[in-house]
């Protein structure tokens, strides 16, 4: 079954930077179309980034485009995000996410 494991969130500074990587296994990483999703506290899923199948195509939500970056490692089945120019509203859970099935997440706290 797919299995999604996200690690590197932690707290950072108003200005910092994390770089958030996604271990993929129990399905065909190299083929699927990855996301990363985020939850803030008492709100919803919101969508931040996606990227295809092959990383030429990337796509970002407004809030985050020019600051983070999307990227994979099929080789490695891996996804990351990298994320600079952090704000206090960057706060969240972040979520590695292929279709409805996520992972467990990461806490990424902004604050000085």
């Amino acid at each position: 079954q797919v299995q999604l494991v996200e690690s590197g969130g932690g707290l950072v500074q108003p200005g910092g930077s994390l770089r958030l990587s996604c271990a993929a296994s129990g399905f065909t990483f190299s083929s699927s179309t990855m996301s990363w999703v985020r939850q803030a506290p008492g709100k919803g899923l919101e969508w931040v980034s996606d990227i295809n199948r092959g990383g030429g195509i990337t796509r970002y939500a407004g809030s985050v485009k020019g600051r983070f970056t999307i990227s994979r490692d099929n080789a490695a089945n891996t996804l990351y995000l990298q994320m600079n120019n952090l704000k206090p509203e960057d706060t969240a859970v972040y979520y590695c996410a292929k279709g409805a099935s996520r992972g467990q997440g990461t806490q990424v706290t902004v604050s000085s």
